[in-house]
């Protein structure tokens, strides 16, 4: 199964579902008219229900417009956003930093910097050197806490794309930056689609997941390159904390791009989708 949002130029906009390459509101499908976050509709039961009525339904409910390109961020408003860092040897390379031995880097991140499909990244004028980088997002789909490694599918909805931005020279001053280096505005694109674990199924450990910069693509890698595998993060970010349904997990990057005024980035995760940003 596959969701999404549409954006409206009004700034609205509503969870769509896809049935036979068509999007359907979830507003006209029974039981689920008045649902608005996706963390409401993530869990296994109502996955399941919702599965259940879009085959009943789907076929007599009117589609709507959906362009991926500008569709809403998948990520409920005021959402967690948990990341990972330095989860690909090419990223630490990135940074001349040594991978952490003890688990990845970690960071929170403030729902506020987020960024629709084809919105601009707006470069802040207190740093000097930014950079973009593709990652995949998992979806936690029900609360969980202390869930083992071998666990973790049963409490994530489904996978996303991400494109995380970076206040670089901020963090290489100091580590201990890199919240304040990732929270400004528009430094974070979730989507287009979430698309759940189950329709990807064993292949999700081969999704490849690459950083483009003005076409060129400057690294890419799946998940079996990860030094922390999906397990492991979701074992490690639920430990002694409970996740709510609808939290994002960004799994760390292949690669980064330092990007400035003028540029195209996208994060593009094979399978799931493309997000593309203008850069100002």
């Amino acid at each position: 199964m596959r969701l999404a949002r549409t954006a409206s130029a009004a700034g609205g906009h509503e969870i769509v579902v896809s049935h036979r390459d068509r999007w359907l509101p979830l507003r006209s499908l029974r039981g689920f008219e008045d649902v608005t976050r996706i963390g409401d509709i993530a869990g296994a039961r109502e996955l399941r229900e919702l599965g259940e009525a879009v085959e009943r339904h789907g076929d007599g409910v009117d589609p709507v417009g959906l362009d991926l390109r500008s569709a809403a961020t998948v990520a409920d408003h005021g959402t967690d956003i948990w990341g990972a860092g330095l989860n690909y040897r090419r990223h630490s390379d990135d940074l001349d930093a040594q991978q952490p031995a003890s688990g990845p880097g970690s960071y929170l991140r403030p729902a506020g910097c987020l960024v629709g499909n084809g919105g601009h990244i707006e470069l802040p004028t207190q740093s000097k050197r930014v950079t973009a980088e593709a990652e995949l997002g998992l979806v936690i789909g029900t609360a969980c806490k202390n869930v083992s490694r071998e666990d973790w599918r049963s409490v994530v909805a489904g996978v996303t794309g991400v494109l995380d931005m970076t206040a670089e020279d901020a963090i290489r001053e100091n580590p201990r930056y890199i919240p304040w280096a990732k929270g400004f505005d528009t430094f974070c694109s979730i989507g287009p689609i979430l698309v759940t674990v189950d329709e990807l199924g064993d292949e999700l450990g081969s999704v490849r997941i690459a950083t483009v910069l003005n076409n060129e693509t400057i690294a890419s890698a799946t998940p079996a390159d990860m030094r922390y595998d999906l397990g492991y993060l979701v074992e490690y970010f639920t430990a002694g904390r409970t996740l709510a349904p609808g939290t994002v997990i960004c799994t760390g990057t292949p690669g980064a791009a330092v990007i400035n005024p003028g540029d195209t980035v996208q994060a593009v995760v094979e399978g799931v989708g493309t997000l593309t940003h203008p850069v100002r």
